[in-house]
């Protein structure tokens, strides 16, 4: 009897150390990720389509100074996520920068709700008697400014690091059902992105319209906090990968050597110890292609440039073939990323709509009517309806036809992307025309607020076709970033397209000054005149649409200079190695000679 106890007992206690502990990631950290993104976007979304409005009624600026200002907080807000994703990838670790980012968020957004709860925050309404409106002081603009950066720097550290870091907690590389596993996460997390983008162009927008700007900047304010809170709440549950190197000293590095480097003789082709690499690289030499980087791996002198442990004596003189592949593998995407730019430029037109909106007939029923700045939910709207489609209809549908997995490239993809937005900046055009001319018909050429009996409906198919180039060539471009860059990379890779909006943000702003500069010369009406009836967006229109068109040749020129990716194309490791596919080829064919003759030596014995 006391035997079978202490054979129960046994069992009992093998069983409790047999229990394993439960890995951290997976599927139950998403909806903590995907939450903390969702509430960053309603409350920041919500505040870009009426913010034109806000600074032009209270803070009685100009369309062209307050279009200014939005594309420079727009430019800044998607130029931080490049420098969160360096911070990410480097120093902080993703977790820390997504957990300081939304503090960041929270703190502008609080100072923002300042400017309209405070009324000292603010120039004082205009004098109606005399038509006279005072401009913003320094304090006041500082206080305005201030706000849109901390907006701005929380936005760098939740938006580049919120979709690598959910990636993390599914990423099995070693799994051959990865490569859909991340598809699939990629597209559901833009839908749920887009989910959020919606309810911030209606809700909020309606907010603001009907209750003001107290209620519309205190809710978002409330909602990054939930944001914060909620992505704290789930830290025991992360995993948490750290930070493991500088990627932008490592860059710096490589250049600086490879210049160094560069009257060295290149090694004998299968002179595999003569670059240096990691001791656990699998890989031990660099691709052929950038060739002139290779020179930043060369060792000259086993002695001197070797340390015991088998690093660098001196990084700033020699650098790793894993350096030398990451480098290589960004300067490869690039012109890729660049013809993204275009597009952007016409998806970051968010003041002219809303003031074409405000001068056409929004409603829906006798009762109802649109927000101006809520029409921009079409846009989101088509994107997320493709997203589920694509993702749930057309991919299992042809998969089931074929009788084999189906997958479209994304370079394909990309490139119907970029064809959608050029018809997109046609349609734009031709309706901005038409609604134009039906003002000047009705006698409303110097009353531009004057609501026209046209329907606002027909700005709708061009915020589709944009929404329908944004699905096909955002979801492309980020997928093809992230599966073409090293991992040490991801954080990096999800904040490309973001720098691509920086950039169109840039250079939108440049657009509209040189077309005002130009068009306005000898006392002529400017095509962005503030009296949007006078000037001629259409024609301004077109020239987004002309560049639009030259750009898609610009892209074919480069998705065929870049040759094949993903499967088809040698990639770099996870380490951020390289090798040319006859040295991979000849490795193998090494090792399958190495075993016959042994095989033979073990058959003569």
């Amino acid at each position: 009897m006391e035997d079978k106890m202490e054979d129960s007992s046994d069992q009992r206690e093998m069983t409790h150390l047999e229990i394993p502990k439960r890995q951290k990631g997976g599927l139950i950290t998403l909806p903590f990720i995907i939450a903390n993104e969702s509430f960053e976007k309603v409350a920041s979304y919500g505040l870009l389509p009426n913010m034109i409005l806000y600074l032009i009624k209270d803070y009685h600026m100009g369309v062209a100074k307050g279009t200014d200002i939005l594309f420079f907080w727009q430019a800044a807000t998607n130029f931080t996520p490049i420098l969160g994703a360096f911070v990410a990838d480097s120093y902080l670790g993703r977790f820390l920068t997504i957990g300081l980012g939304s503090i960041c968020s929270l703190l502008g957004m609080i100072l923002l709700w300042f400017t309209a709860m405070i009324p000292q925050s603010k120039p004082p309404p205009c004098d109606l008697s005399t038509q006279s409106c005072r401009s913003p002081t320094a304090a006041q603009m500082t206080l305005l400014v201030s706000s849109l950066v901390l907006i701005s720097t929380g936005a760098g550290g939740v938006r580049p690091c919120s979709l690598a870091f959910g990636a993390d907690q599914l990423d099995r590389r070693d799994d051959p059902k990865n490569d859909r596993v991340i598809e699939s996460f990629f597209g559901w997390y833009y839908a749920s992105a887009a989910i959020s983008v919606i309810i911030a162009l209606t809700g909020i927008v309606y907010i603001q319209d009907h209750l003001g700007w107290r209620v519309g900047f205190g809710i978002p304010a409330i909602l990054m906090f939930l944001s914060a809170l909620v992505f704290f709440l789930a830290s025991p549950l992360y995993l948490k990968q750290k930070a493991s190197k500088s990627l932008l000293t490592g860059f710096v590095q490589v250049v600086v050597v490879a210049y160094k480097n560069r009257n060295l003789t290149f090694p004998l082709p299968n002179s595999s110890t003569s670059y240096h690499h990691k001791r656990d690289s699998k890989i031990v030499a660099p691709t052929d292609k950038l060739r002139f980087l290779n020179k930043a791996c060369i060792i000259k002198n086993h002695d001197l440039d070797i340390a015991p442990n088998g690093s660098a004596s001196n990084p700033w003189s020699l650098c790793t073939v894993e350096q030398v592949e990451e480098l290589k593998a960004l300067i490869k995407v690039l012109p890729l990323w660049s013809t993204g730019i275009i597009m952007s430029i016409n998806l970051s037109q968010n003041s002219f709509p809303v003031l074409q909106a405000s001068s056409m007939d929004r409603y829906l029923t006798k009762k109802f009517q649109i927000p101006a700045g809520s029409y921009g939910m079409f846009n989101i709207i088509s994107l997320a309806f493709w997203v589920i489609l694509y993702d749930r209809a057309i991919l299992p549908m042809a998969s089931k036809i074929k009788g084999k997995p189906v997958r479209v490239g994304v370079k394909l993809r990309m490139g119907i992307g970029l064809f959608l937005t050029c018809m997109a900046m046609v349609v734009s055009a031709i309706v901005e025309n038409a609604r134009r001319r039906k003002a000047m018909r009705e006698g409303f050429l110097n009353n531009p607020p004057a609501v026209k009996d046209m329907s606002a409906m027909w700005l709708v198919p061009q915020f589709c076709l944009n929404g329908l180039a944004e699905a096909f060539t955002a979801i492309g471009q980020t997928e093809f970033f992230y599966s073409e860059l090293p991992k040490s990379m991801s954080s990096i890779a999800a904040a490309l397209f973001g720098l691509g909006l920086a950039v169109a943000n840039l250079l939108a702003s440049v657009v509209v000054s040189i077309i005002d500069n130009i068009t306005s010369r000898d006392g002529k009406e400017s095509w962005v005149s503030s009296n949007i009836n006078r000037g001629r967006i259409d024609n301004y229109y077109w020239v987004l649409a002309i560049l639009s068109f030259i750009n898609l040749f610009y892209y074919f020129l480069c998705a065929w200079a870049y040759g094949p990716c993903g499967e088809q194309a040698m990639k770099v490791s996870d380490a951020g190695n390289g090798l040319r596919k006859e040295e991979e080829l000849s490795t193998l064919g090494t090792k399958v000679r190495d075993e016959r003759k042994n095989g033979l030596k073990d058959g003569e014995e």
